[in-house]
């Protein structure tokens, strides 16, 4: 990618939400994936391999700000919330355990190109929007920028030209706003009100997970519950089994005893 500053290995905006209400948020959920809220082409941002985990909350905040379906977290469930200035609360997250398994479900589910943000050969430059449909970028490690694995997965490349001559590459952040904005605008997304010099922000919807927390998706809920389940059945059947045992040795030593005493009296 463009280098940037980058957000640590870690397991999918404040785009404003388009709409003023909590139900803003639930309505996302049955949105088709590959489209916006607004029926135009969807966009997502995956997050993986960035250095700095400070970053992600930063990522959330513009993503929320530039229309954003989802952000994909790569890696660990968990991450840090610095920077999201409270636009991790109207922002949908997904988590996956794999890159494999995030690109298949964008791919397969979303309906999404994976793009790249690199300065490879066959890269676009982002100016000329060469986007044709959904969208998933990726974004680069700042010391390394895409890995082996990430190039492999990417369907196309963009990048950010530069024109001075200070800095060899953009903060992640920097680039990523930059890329959403330029998404944004091709696929056109509608401004969000203003009042006064601010955009309006939607009320915050109640939050049922810990904060820096992605939640687990229905499927991952059902597993979690048959988990349990069979768990506490197994623990049932260890109990019997124990008390089953117990038992079977009270009973020997009540006869052993029984015995002992009978031999003694003859």
């Amino acid at each position: 990618m463009q280098r940037a500053d980058s957000l640590a290995e870690g397991n999918g905006a404040v785009v404003a939400v388009p709409a003023n209400s909590v139900a803003d948020i639930q309505d996302r959920t049955d949105s088709p994936p590959h489209v916006s809220t607004s029926g135009q082409p969807a966009c997502y941002l995956i997050v993986y391999n960035v250095s700095k985990r400070h970053n992600i909350g930063t990522l959330v905040r513009s993503a929320t700000a530039f229309g954003v379906t989802e952000v994909c977290l790569v890696g660990s469930r968990q991450f840090n919330t610095f920077g999201s200035h409270g636009a991790v609360n109207h922002m949908r997250l997904r988590h996956f355990g794999t890159l494999e398994e995030c690109c298949q479900w964008l791919k397969v589910q979303a309906g999404c190109e994976i793009m790249g943000i690199e300065i490879v050969d066959g890269a676009k430059p982002v100016h000329t929007q060469p986007f044709s449909g959904p969208t998933a970028f990726m974004l680069g490690n700042e010391g390394s920028g895409l890995s082996a694995k990430q190039l492999q997965l990417c369907d196309s490349f963009v990048y950010i030209p530069q024109y001075g001559a200070g800095t060899a590459s953009l903060n992640v952040t920097v680039a990523a706003s930059i890329i959403l904005h330029q998404f944004a605008t091709w696929a056109g997304y509608q401004e969000r009100q203003r009042e006064g010099f601010k955009y309006c922000v939607a009320e915050r919807p109640d939050r049922t997970v810990p904060r820096g927390m992605v939640p687990l998706s229905p499927a991952e809920a059902e597993a979690e519950r048959q988990r349990r389940r069979a768990d506490a059945a197994l623990d049932w059947l260890m109990d019997c089994s124990d008390a089953e045992q117990a038992a079977g040795e009270l009973t020997e030593g009540l006869l052993s005893g029984i015995m002992g005493q009978a031999v003694g009296e003859l």
